[in-house]
């Protein structure tokens, strides 16, 4: 039987050179079988601003959004470790706040992690969370959530901004993250980070030398249109097939095919 993912496990997991495997999940029913098909981590990103809300980018998500996503994935009680985005402004007005929200998504929604995104700006506040006995995945490289600073969804860390990046990365370990999100930067650069790091990384965008790697569920779907990032590989196509399940429901419909005797109640 399936064992409980937990923090002490995934650590483990770097130091044999196990692979972890880590899609994001936004409801009850892909919770469950996400979990089903053996996801060490669910993330609860701040990503469905974009893929389940339709904005642009992840900066409109609000903690209460975030909690009912949350929630929602946690009812599935899943084996996977559940790990909670917290959306911006969440952490980013000071150390009181940053522990009051980080606390809300352990306490309100059942999270086991919460996700930080930010090197050495956001090291003062991964500190405090992680000596309140919150366990901290840190984000770097290209985080969304300072897309506009960015000028828009580009690679980082190339020539002489490398340096940043692994500066940025060491400092989220030592202020006490279990983990570490690499999205959007060289190849070369993140397995140089992964091999010098204690914690697992977790790339998107970062090459196949992390510890593990993470896909927005509707990208390997096929379920948004949005954005077609190089880093994604599609696992399904599963657009085409709900549009035409639900055609033929409206042509049934119209026609008075359905519903049928067997679909009704004596």
């Amino acid at each position: 039987m399936r064992k409980k993912t937990t923090i002490p496990e995934l650590l483990q997991m770097k130091r044999e050179a196990r692979r972890i495997a880590v899609l994001t999940a936004y409801d009850y029913p892909t919770a469950r079988l996400l979990d089903g098909a053996g996801v060490d981590i669910l993330l609860v990103g701040d990503s469905a601003a974009v893929v389940f809300g339709g904005h642009e980018t992840t900066l409109p998500m609000t903690m209460d959004e975030m909690l009912y996503h949350l929630k929602a994935v946690v009812r599935a009680r899943p084996k996977a470790l559940v790990v909670a985005d917290m959306p911006f402004m969440a952490c980013q007005s000071g150390e009181a706040e940053a522990l009051k929200n980080c606390g809300r998504m352990l306490k309100e929604g059942g999270a086991e992690a919460v996700k930080i995104e930010g090197g050495t700006n956001m090291a003062r506040i991964i500190r405090a969370v992680t000596e309140m006995d919150i366990p901290v995945m840190g984000h770097v490289g290209l985080t969304p959530q300072s897309v506009h600073r960015m000028g828009g969804y580009k690679v980082q860390g190339r020539k002489d901004h490398a340096e940043r990046i692994i500066e940025d990365a060491h400092a989220v370990q030592e202020a006490g993250a279990f983990a570490l999100v690499l999205e959007g930067i060289p190849a070369k650069l993140a397995a140089r980070i992964t091999e010098t790091l204690d914690i697992p990384t977790i790339g998107i965008g970062a090459g196949p030398d992390c510890s593990g790697q993470v896909l927005v569920i509707h990208d390997i779907l096929g379920l948004c249109e949005k954005y077609s990032p190089k880093f994604v590989k599609r696992y399904a196509d599963l657009g085409p097939i709900i549009t035409e399940a639900a055609r033929q429901y409206v042509s049934e419909v119209k026609d008075g095919i359905f519903p049928t005797e067997e679909h009704s109640f004596t």
